[in-house]
């Protein structure tokens, strides 16, 4: 009898461990939308862009599994959706490669963690959306 209830006991674990494994992912997605929501409360979206100027670009921040703001001199907010947002975490190490004087739609960024230095992965550049103060153009 105590084998049935450990081995019916191991069967609930093991069948409910896939939407376990689903739920932390899909909880890291919803908190980035819901800082990206929050940081990009009160500005309007312009359209999308292919390229940004490197100039222009003050600094820029991951948003976990989501996105990456790229805040502008001017004040405008560039939000980038990069092919393979859901390997982006908040500490990791952008390497960008550039060829000139912009970043653009398709350009490569190598992530590398923090810690330990090693690349982790990497993601592809989406266009910029500008979100910029009602009122105000980029």
């Amino acid at each position: 009898m105590r084998t049935i209830s450990i081995g019916f006991a191991a069967l609930l674990v093991v069948s409910g461990a896939p939407a376990l494994a689903r739920q932390p992912h899909q909880s890291m997605h919803d908190r980035g939308e819901a800082e990206l929501a929050k940081e990009l409360n009160g500005l309007v979206p312009g359209k999308p862009q292919n390229c940004v100027s490197l100039s222009r670009i003050d600094g820029s921040h991951i948003i976990d599994g989501t996105a990456i703001v790229y805040r502008s001199v001017g004040g405008t907010i560039y939000v980038n959706r990069p092919g393979g947002a859901e390997m982006l975490r908040e500490d990791d190490i952008p390497v960008q490669f550039v060829w000139g004087s912009e970043l653009c739609k398709l350009d490569r960024l190598k992530l590398l963690d923090r810690l330990t230095r090693m690349q982790r992965g990497f993601a592809n550049l989406g266009e910029f959306v500008p979100y910029t103060k009602p009122g105000k153009t980029h």
